[in-house]
């Protein structure tokens, strides 16, 4: 994470937290043109309470703005595939799909998918296959989870 991005988490979080939201991300993209903030919560986030939070974070950003000129403040939850950039992430995905990619092979490849079944403080474990594979966070290049859709019996169709 940059220093500015820092900056921004440690000025948004106490925010967002005690509005009861968890801040998942921050990040600054297109040289400070764009300040992403990612937002979680237990519960769905609407539209109206997602953008109360731009405001009261956009207030937040423009008290000690860190950029030369000015930027767009998207504010945004994650959605149903997610980034995992961060051990929180990976945690909180635990039983749930997943594709990673890594810097090195880890048992022979580079690309895994499976199902996080535990994470840890240094890395976290997917099963493939019935196999379960330790991937250490500083291996992971990308990851992120993914969307399994059911198959559900079509309307006038007998099952």
């Amino acid at each position: 994470m940059s220093s500015i991005a820092q900056k921004l988490w440690d000025r948004i979080d106490p925010y967002v937290a005690a509005e009861g939201i968890e801040l998942d991300d921050v990040e600054i993209l297109g040289g400070g043109q764009i300040v992403r903030v990612t937002i979680d919560s237990d519960e769905p986030v609407g539209v109206d309470r997602i953008a109360e939070l731009s405001r009261g974070i956009s207030r937040l950003i423009d008290a000690d703005d860190p950029f030369k000129n000015s930027y767009t403040l998207e504010v945004s939850s994650p959605g149903l595939e997610r980034k995992l950039t961060r051990p929180r992430h990976f945690e909180k995905s635990v039983g749930n799909q997943v594709k990673v990619k890594t810097f090195r092979e880890v048992d022979g490849t580079k690309e895994h998918r499976g199902i996080i079944t535990s994470s840890g403080d240094a890395g976290f474990t997917v099963d493939i296959d019935d196999l379960e594979r330790e991937i250490s966070y500083d291996d992971v290049s990308s990851a992120r989870t993914v969307f399994v859709w059911e198959k559900g019996a079509r309307p006038g169709k007998d099952v």
